[in-house]
């Protein structure tokens, strides 16, 4: 089971990218992140025609998330990241996908720090957080997937001296992850590739692409109950350098069955 995440930065605009992305790697899963596209204009037809059925929370111009699945349908569990009935960006949707609960997530950015903004992402983390306890005490397998808007560690970041305060960088929103991490998740990408310099993101200004100045933001979290069915983990970089190409790239692992 090929689990993915891609932050597509409008699904609209890059669907010709996402459409041959999804083609050449063939996910079972996918969890797609800042839709940029109301409820009602996710390209749903067009994604069916490519295999995948779907459920999508969407939001105009900013934020929106979906999970698409190949082969069997997403049953959708929740949407919106319990804890707050007034927040109302679309940042979050749950379905169970072939016995595997899968949380599709996009974190705020959180910028600029301090301020609301940022206070914000420290909420929303931290809620995220409760909800990854439930689940976690479930004892379910479960995966949380998505762009965090976290830079976990030094080795996630090429120049961590340029990004001590910046919000995907401060103390405090990787002091959420690591808590996140202390519930007993399994940080696939790292997990497999304790040592590597892996990046998610590249900045459109300054040539971040051409220069490989790079961020890991895109994480996938696995509970104990699937954790030990993980064989491989990669970043399909590729993606990144096409014409058009959202900045970010998909990362995934793959699960035995």
């Amino acid at each position: 089971m090929r689990i993915a995440t891609y932050n597509v930065n409008g699904i609209n605009g890059r669907l010709p990218i996402l459409l041959a992305w999804l083609e050449e790697a063939r996910p079972d899963v996918v969890c797609l992140q800042e839709l940029k596209a109301p409820q009602g204009k996710f390209p749903e037809t067009a994604i069916l025609k490519a295999g995948y059925d779907s459920v999508w929370l969407g939001q105009s111009r900013w934020n929106g998330v979906a999970i698409l699945a190949r082969g069997a349908g997403p049953i959708e569990t929740r949407r919106g990241l319990p804890g707050d009935p007034q927040d109302d960006q679309s940042r979050y949707i749950e379905a169970a996908v072939n016995g595997v609960l899968i949380g599709c997530l996009y974190a705020p950015n959180g910028n600029p720090a301090p301020g609301p903004k940022f206070d914000y992402k420290l909420d929303w983390l931290a809620r995220l957080g409760r909800h990854a306890a439930q689940l976690m005490a479930a004892e379910l397998p479960v995966a949380l997937v998505g762009d965090f808007n976290v830079i976990p560690a030094e080795i996630d970041v090429y120049r961590p001296e340029r990004w001590l305060d910046d919000a995907l960088f401060r103390t405090e929103a990787r002091a959420a992850f690591a808590d996140l991490l202390a519930q007993g998740w399994t940080d696939a990408l790292r997990e497999l590739h304790p040592d590597e310099r892996i990046y998610t993101f590249w900045d459109y200004l300054r040539n971040a692409w051409g220069r490989d100045a790079g961020l890991r933001l895109d994480h996938l979290l696995l509970s104990p109950a699937i954790a030990d069915r993980l064989e491989a983990a990669g970043v399909d970089r590729h993606v990144r350098g096409r014409p058009g190409a959202s900045d970010h790239a998909p990362a995934w692992i793959e699960l035995a069955d």
